[in-house]
């Protein structure tokens, strides 16, 4: 396996052993380890833990904007883009519930840290806020998108950290069928093509 594909290696076990214990938690030790690594071959490719965050918040901003753009190329409107990131509490609930959402922990633990990359972390936030609050401004309510956006964000962090603390799939399916009745009050069917009743 070529440099490269060692790194890639690396920033892939990182990033799921930060998510399922925690940045402070994982030791470089961890991380050699589980991808099969000497402590001399892997400082060849990271120096410190910090440069491995780094990786891993740049590669988890680079899939999560492949993944939006790829949302919104796939929706038949925007309110049905809405609708996808609403459902990813369901698509992924199975994680979610074992180890909560892994941009709100990143950002929760790094903040508690202090650590310089919080800001950073927090960017992938920024990234959704800045896609949901485009897709309301789609729906015609360019006032208060942004105030939409971030209770879109808001509701479904909570939903997370709940079922991350209860670990019941069918409050997570509730909250989502909430949350779509929420969003078709946000925007009448009459108003936009292409619109689902919530199911």
């Amino acid at each position: 396996m070529g440099a490269s594909e060692t790194r890639q290696q690396i920033v892939d076990v990182a990033d799921r052993l930060f998510y399922e214990h925690g940045f402070e938690a994982t030791s470089f030790a961890d991380i050699a380890k589980d991808v099969g690594l000497s402590r001399g071959n892997f400082y060849y490719h990271f120096k410190t833990k910090n440069e491995i965050l780094d990786a891993v918040i740049a590669q988890r901003m680079a899939n999560t904007r492949a993944m939006l753009e790829a949302w919104e190329q796939d929706a038949a409107s925007p309110s049905d883009c809405i609708r996808t990131f609403v459902h990813i509490l369901i698509t992924n609930q199975a994680k979610i519930m074992a180890y909560g959402c892994p941009v709100g922990t990143l950002c929760n633990e790094l903040a508690k840290l202090d650590h310089l990359a919080k800001d950073d972390a927090t960017g992938l936030f920024t990234l959704f806020r800045d896609w949901l609050r485009r897709q309301f401004t789609r729906l015609g309510r360019e006032e208060d998108a942004d105030a939409l956006a971030l209770h879109v964000l808001m509701r479904s962090q909570g939903v997370a950290t709940l079922a991350t603390a209860f670990r019941d799939e069918e409050f997570i399916r509730r909250e989502v069928g909430d949350m779509e009745a929420w969003l078709l009050a946000q925007c009448p069917v009459g108003s936009i093509p292409n619109v689902r009743q919530p199911s």
